[in-house]
């Protein structure tokens, strides 16, 4: 049992400590993730990676209801936070401009820029969902891969597949989620 693991086992049994000896130990992986997720998003994005992992950390483990089996499950966890979080974003993005055309001017001059635009986030998230109830493990690779940019040997590891498996399902999610896109 990994010291993640045995972190998570303290937060779920409710030690108020162990979320704080959790949050070093998984930062920096979870901030890689999202700086790769963020490197995707549309130029212009306003959420940076660091406010990403803030903000899937405070969903993580801000509700006292958390239940990770081990240091896998608590990285999908994450990824499906990550995902969230981005799809809210993108919806308020598509339901209203704000500033009125003005330039979005960054504070933090390490922020990452985001490249996919947030009607393609919205349908990937829509046709995400159609997928899920036919094929639930294509959707988990989805969410882990599009979502909060883990490697294929990471989703391998999360999911307790071989990284084949994961392949192949990446590969035929791609095709099925640009088909649902597309149609």
């Amino acid at each position: 049992m990994s010291d993640v693991t045995r972190l998570l086992d303290r937060v779920e049994k409710g030690d108020a400590t162990a979320a704080g000896e959790l949050l070093p130990l998984v930062y920096s992986e979870l901030r890689r993730l999202a700086a790769h997720k963020m490197r995707g998003e549309a130029a212009g994005h306003t959420l940076q990676a660091t406010a990403l992992v803030h903000e899937a950390w405070l969903k993580l483990v801000g509700g006292g209801r958390e239940h990770w089996a081990n240091r896998g499950h608590f990285f999908l966890a994450a990824a499906e936070a990550m995902r969230r979080i981005l799809i809210d974003q993108a919806r308020r993005r598509a339901s209203q401009r704000r500033g009125g055309g003005k330039d979005i001017e960054s504070l933090d001059e390490s922020s990452i820029e985001c490249n996919a635009p947030s009607d393609e986030v919205l349908a990937v998230h829509e046709a995400l969902d159609a997928l899920a109830s036919n094929y639930p493990i294509s959707a988990e690779v989805v969410k882990m891969r599009y979502f909060a940019g883990m490697s294929i040997p990471e989703v391998a590891d999360a999911l307790r597949v071989a990284p084949s498996t994961v392949d192949r399902e990446w590969a035929f999610a791609r095709a099925w989620l640009k088909r649902a896109i597309e149609d």
